[in-house]
């Protein structure tokens, strides 16, 4: 599912936001917001998580496709030698899955900034 910003959201299980509070050695509690309680998306944030080789990879793979028919045949071989050599980052990053990030400001007042996405629901 994706977000957006001004959709309207609900947590989709308990969240905890503070650790345990003390006061004076005795445990009070903590602090945590329902499931259920309803806010709406400010922001989204895409978090590309891309290395240098993952760059360099969608870079020479991209001029092997366009040019590497035109290319003397040394060249083009060690073009494939080095895009080859980079294809283990680049099936690492496209198995991963994107994370994204929301900022959501609950009807209660509460503002949870950097959670992830899939927390929550549509309204």
């Amino acid at each position: 599912m994706t977000l957006r910003a001004g959709q309207r959201v609900v947590l989709a299980a308990d969240t905890r936001l503070t650790d345990s509070v003390e006061v004076s050695g005795v445990l009070v509690g903590f602090l945590s917001l329902a499931a259920g309680t309803g806010g709406t998306v400010e922001q989204v944030v895409d978090h590309q998580d891309e290395s240098d080789d993952v760059r360099e990879y969608e870079r020479l793979k991209s001029l092997l496709d366009a040019f590497g028919g035109e290319m003397p045949p040394e060249s083009r071989r060690q073009l494939e030698e080095k895009v080859g050599s980079l294809e283990p980052a680049w099936t690492a990053f496209q198995e991963r899955a994107p994370r994204v990030s929301v900022r959501v400001r609950f009807d209660n007042g509460f503002i949870l900034d950097g959670a992830q996405a899939d927390v929550f629901v549509p309204a």
